[in-house]
């Protein structure tokens, strides 16, 4: 999650074989929600004792942001389901051969060949129009190519793809006029074509505190925590809380782009507990105990579909900042779960 992406949305408001398309539909029923497991703390437990605590806590998925080889040591044989992530200050050497990215495979994948990898995510919200990342977007799509004929190769079924965030909306109120930016569609519609044609879902990280906290005029507080009665907005659909908006104008966005097949991921979301405007426990533990409910269901533009979502973060990282991107975590870093939380 980047800080100056938040501003990038609030200015305006991812072929496999049947069979295997099958497997996954099953699997997402069963794990629909899983956890982003942050590393960016010098207090944290190992790798062996987190693996430990997502298997106490029946929490069936993982998002890592890097190939961590202790924690893909602790994951074999686990039963985890894994998204891993190439680092964006790896898209370049991806992209530049297929040897390069057949090596990544071998080192990170096939290594560990016990650990169940379900999607690589290839750069996290890269955007050309996002000035830390634009130099990155040139690299995203070779890099997704590569990769892509390396797991094909192998016959590895892991599906690849990337890891965007809001930023890239141009338009997103209301849902159904969801748009990109002008300046990101030349980035984002040849993504879209490789997603479409290997019918691979598209990972987005999706922030309503953000939304909220920087637009609190027009938002309400308990649409922002899944606690609304709802939202008529023009058109006349009923949206009950901010997260399906959002997930909607992104969805919106791809059927523009010619993307309607495509499904979306949420690779991240959380509310922090304290650190910045509107954080307390008692608001992420509302956003949290809510979102695991309401992903079951579906959005209006999606209805009757679970949300494969992945909630930033397993722990509270001391060494991010600003201060609020401390307290991202549903567990403390000596194991104590903040909210209680039920992943049954």
């Amino acid at each position: 999650m980047a800080a100056n992406n938040i501003n990038q949305f609030t200015s305006a408001i991812v072929l496999l074989g049947l069979s295997i398309m099958a497997t996954l539909d099953f699997t997402v029923a069963q794990f629909e929600t899983g956890v982003c497991y942050g590393m960016l703390g010098n207090n944290l437990p190992p790798p062996s004792e987190v693996v430990a605590l997502y298997k106490q806590n029946n929490i069936q998925s993982m998002r890592l942001f890097e190939p961590d080889p202790p924690t893909l040591e602790a994951l074999q044989g686990s039963g985890i389901i894994v998204v891993l992530g190439v680092p964006n200050s790896d898209l370049q050497n991806l992209a530049a051969s297929q040897a390069n990215a057949d090596t990544w495979v071998e080192n990170n994948i096939k290594k560990y060949h016990d650990v169940l990898v379900r999607y690589i995510a290839v750069g996290n919200e890269v955007s050309p129009s996002n000035p830390d990342t634009a130099r990155f977007a040139q690299y995203v799509l070779p890099a997704m190519n590569n990769l892509h004929n390396t797991i094909a190769k192998g016959e590895l079924g892991i599906f690849v793809s990337t890891a965007i965030d809001t930023g890239v909306l141009g338009i997103s109120y209301p849902p159904e006029n969801g748009t990109f930016r002008s300046e990101v569609t030349s980035y984002l519609k040849p993504i879209v074509e490789f997603l479409v044609d290997l019918q691979t879902p598209l990972l987005v990280n999706i922030y309503p505190y953000f939304a909220y906290v920087n637009n609190k005029a027009q938002i309400d507080l308990n649409y922002a925590l899944f606690t609304s009665d709802g939202v008529v907005v023009p058109g006349g659909v009923k949206y009950q809380n901010l997260f399906y908006a959002i997930l909607d104008a992104m969805y919106a966005a791809l059927e523009k782009s010619g993307g309607s097949s495509v499904r979306i991921v949420v690779s991240e979301t959380g509310w922090p507990s304290a650190g910045g405007d509107s954080t307390s426990v008692d608001n992420a533990k509302t956003y949290y105990t809510n979102l695991l409910k309401r992903v079951k269901d579906g959005t209006p533009k999606r209805p009757r579909r679970i949300i494969e979502t992945y909630i930033f973060a397993m722990f509270d990282e001391n060494q991010k900042s600003p201060e609020y991107e401390k307290h991202f975590g549903i567990f403390t870093p000596d194991k104590q779960s903040k909210y209680g939380l039920n992943f049954g």
